[in-house]
């Protein structure tokens, strides 16, 4: 009998659902038959499906992903900050060491001067030890009138006398001077109504000084206030 609604040119539908396959005569999976189902039934209904899954606990959301950024950029602040106060201390540590090193030098270049300006005076000193006997004896022929005009010899000893005056050799010790224990050496001492404090009145042999080195301390003869 046939349904009056029914389409004459549609051509019907059937289903199979056997699990024999009649034309093969395998066994029909069923994979085969939902997944035709799930084609069959469309992409929105993939859709749903995929929306009515619930999230894979290994997804990460967007604000993971932003917080896992900020803490790999604060890591990476701090690693930066330390590297920053390492070389900060080391900076600190060669600045220390170049100061130290300056000072060390300094205070060597001074020794080194001052030592070298000891030994200088030292030797000018061996030198002008050795002249001294032959100022001596210009100084005895001056008091005996030996070097009065202009003589030969009294230009040779005036030439004298300002060589070892350049070389920094100074005499002392002259009448009236007040007795200094420290550089003079009293010979004879006398007692004087004339003086109240110890005075020199005669010179038996000059006083040389070698810049402030003492080279020879000046003998004389002393008056000493009477009692």
């Amino acid at each position: 009998m046939t349904d009056k609604n029914q389409n004459p040119d549609e051509e019907p539908k059937v289903n199979d659902k056997r699990r024999i396959d009649p034309e093969t005569g395998e066994v029909r999976q069923p994979e085969a038959t939902a997944g035709s189902e799930a084609t069959a039934s469309g992409p929105s209904a993939q859709e749903d499906a995929a929306a009515e899954q619930p999230a894979s606990d290994d997804e990460l959301t967007v604000d993971d992903i932003l917080a896992a950024a900020d803490d790999e950029n604060a890591e990476g602040e701090s690693a930066d900050a330390e590297q920053a106060d390492a070389e900060n201390v080391r900076e600190a540590e060669l600045l220390s060491d170049l100061k130290r090193v300056n000072a060390e030098y300094a205070n060597y270049r001074r020794r080194t001067e001052e030592n070298r300006e000891i030994e200088k005076q030292r030797a000018t000193g061996n030198v002008l030890t050795a002249l001294l006997p032959v100022l001596d004896d210009l100084d005895r022929a001056e008091k005996h009138g030996d070097l009065d005009g202009d003589t030969p010899f009294s230009q040779i000893a005036s030439k004298l006398r300002q060589s070892v005056e350049r070389l920094g050799l100074a005499k002392f010790g002259a009448e009236g001077e007040a007795f200094d224990h420290n550089k003079h050496e009293a010979i004879f001492q006398q007692p004087s109504q004339d003086v109240e404090t110890e005075t020199i009145v005669d010179v038996v042999q000059t006083g040389y000084f070698v810049g402030d080195t003492l080279l020879r301390a000046a003998k004389v003869v002393v008056a000493v206030p009477a009692e």
